[in-house]
């Protein structure tokens, strides 16, 4: 089979990336709004875009849902602040990254329907989530209106790992931390590790 993405809708070809660009990273991010409220969404359209400064991207796409037409909160946050935190979402905190996804009015607050525990961070306003094994506190760098989407830049300005997550010499315990990553319409566990050639 051949596809011309010109010739297909965008939820085709958004189906056809999802599968094939995979396993994808999960960036939890943390936000505030311009009232003080809480806000904390999942984004698997995410990487490291620069190692110095340490910058981080994420793609935010538009409201879906009864929320079509409209921007995600977190685009709103990150506009009007200029500051978030990236949680990375550990296979133990799926089903409460999973409830955080929802569709919600502006008003909720993601940390309280979900049950996490919101904690200060060190050089940002935005909350990290306290049950995430990392935090990566941003400033805002850039954004960057990508077609229907938004390319968020963040420089990382403060970096938290818990203790049993730390090899020590800046390296990261990936069997500890065992790192969710996004599939099509499903999730993968990171949990077997192997170098090359086998």
């Amino acid at each position: 089979m051949e596809f011309n993405p010109a010739e297909l809708s965008t939820k085709e070809v958004y189906k056809l990336l999802t599968g094939s660009v995979v396993p994808r990273p999960i960036a939890w991010v943390s936000t505030l709004s311009e009232h003080g409220k809480l806000n904390l969404a999942p984004f698997s359209f995410f990487t490291v875009a620069s190692r110095q400064p340490p910058i981080l991207a994420i793609s935010i796409g538009p409201g879906v849902g009864e929320r079509l037409g409209t921007e995600k909160d977190t685009l709103v946050n990150i506009r009007s602040q200029k500051e978030f935190v990236i949680n990375i979402v550990s296979r133990s905190l799926g089903n409460e990254m999973q409830k955080s996804s929802e569709n919600l009015p502006s008003d909720v607050n993601e940390f309280e329907k979900t049950g996490l525990t919101p904690a200060d961070s060190v050089a940002v306003k935005p909350k990290r989530v306290e049950e995430a094994s990392i935090h990566l506190e941003c400033k805002l760098h850039q954004i960057i209106p990508l077609g229907s989407d938004h390319l968020i830049l963040g420089e990382m300005i403060h970096y938290h790992i818990k203790d049993d997550c730390y090899l020590g010499n800046y390296k990261v315990n990936l069997e500890k931390l065992s790192p969710l990553g996004r599939l099509a319409g499903n999730y993968s566990e990171n949990n077997e590790f192997f170098t090359l050639p086998r």
